[in-house]
């Protein structure tokens, strides 16, 4: 998008149906609000078009734990002057409540994921950005338990589905997660590899980002807190990680409810970041109060020779739950979205710490220079999604 010759940087920010727009102004290293835009349901995930002026924004009446009734996929068109929103074209309805949404690399399909029943689908993309029709896969895709994120590998050859798995209850034991690995082309899915370290037991992938440039794929383990490197080979992806990092601060010293999340690559394939939330509560004098945790971007130098990370830094969101944070496409600002108010014991005594949009510059060294938040009043929704289209 252009404005005036200059480049125009947009950050979008969901809250429950709404979809607000943020000018960033990287100059000031200040977020703007420009509009809102109510979407037929709760906004659940948003994915750009690689090359034309379009959001794809997969929406639901449901929730994390509710399956609801309605869904459907939106597609947006993005003002390329102003960064503005429109819905373009009908909604379509999708079976079931989806949890993830991507584009492939030309452009041609969007690839949606279903955690219950766990499932993905793909839909062709027209020529004029609007969704198409379902593409029948030959064989039904194993897409394992909890299907939790879909993404197609920069070479356009490969998806593979991010499979959470569940952590043991009391009446249920514990649900293997994987990473399923399938060949792609034009739309069909065929089966490539199921990557399941012990079985899968132990093992609760959430997201992956893949490197720009190497063949090394970057995996948080949400049920385990740590951040898993596997090495991509002959379009699949070897079966046992090559590395594997804690993405805490003081792993020794993790709370209920302690968790990692979204993870990004830098653009220039030297850094990774990584999500932590911590939302435990416990209850005092009938409230109930954060018990603390880390709440911040685990920050790592990538090793050129092999892919190795090293922590160089934890930044505090200043907030709790960081959801989704994102970078521009620069790799010089990075937004972190603290999801939801929470009540907490500080100096000044209980008092709720409100959702925001926390502000951070990217120095050449990879470590975030934290500049200010923005506190969003959500009122009794979650700052769901959130991201930076340049």
């Amino acid at each position: 998008m252009q404005e005036k010759g200059k480049a125009l940087t947009a950050l979008y920010v969901s809250v429950g149906r709404e979809l607000s727009h943020y000018d960033v102004r990287l100059g000031t290293a200040s977020l703007v609000e420009q509009s809102r835009l109510t979407l037929p349901y709760k906004v659940q995930y948003v994915w750009p078009h690689p090359s034309a002026p379009y959001l794809y924004a997969a929406c639901s009446n449901g929730a994390p734990d509710a399956r609801g009734d309605a869904h459907c996929a939106v597609v947006l068109r993005i003002d390329r002057q102003s960064g503005a929103l429109q819905i373009h074209g009908t909604p379509v309805a999708l079976p079931s409540r989806p949890i993830h949404i991507t584009v492939d690399g030309p452009g041609k399909h969007v690839l949606t994921a279903y955690n219950d029943p766990s499932s993905v689908t793909v839909h062709r993309i027209e020529s004029d950005g609007s969704i198409g029709a379902r593409v029948t896969q030959r064989v039904e895709p194993d897409t394992g338990i909890y299907a939790h994120q879909v993404k197609v590998s920069p070479s356009n050859r490969t998806v593979i589905v991010v499979a959470r798995g569940n952590d043991a209850k009391a009446t249920r034991s514990e649900d293997p997660g994987a990473l399923k690995v399938f060949g792609y082309d034009d739309g069909q899915l065929s089966p490539l590899a199921s990557v399941a370290p012990g079985g899968g037991y132990g093992f609760g992938p959430r997201h992956l980002d893949f490197h720009p440039s190497q063949p090394w794929v970057y995996v948080s383990l949400e049920r385990q807190n740590t951040l898993n490197m596997f090495r991509a080979r002959d379009d699949t992806l070897e079966l046992e990680p090559r590395f594997i990092k804690d993405t805490l601060a003081d792993p020794a010293g993790k709370q209920p409810r302690q968790r990692p999340g979204t993870i990004h690559v830098h653009p220039n394939g030297r850094f990774v970041y990584v999500a932590n939330r911590a939302s435990g509560t416990t209850l005092v004098d009938g409230k109930s109060l954060f018990i603390g945790g880390e709440n911040n971007i685990a920050v790592y130098a990538i090793d050129p020779r092999n892919g190795e990370l090293s922590i160089i830094q934890h930044a505090d969101t200043h907030g709790i739950v960081p959801r989704t944070f994102a970078l521009d496409k620069t790799g010089r600002v990075l937004v972190a979205a603290n999801s939801v108010p929470i009540l907490a014991r500080e100096a000044s005594g209980v008092t709720t710490v409100p959702p925001s949009l926390a502000f951070f510059k990217v120095g050449d060294d990879g470590k975030l220079d934290y500049v200010r938040k923005y506190d969003i009043d959500v009122g009794a929704e979650t700052m769901f999604w959130m991201g930076i289209v340049n």
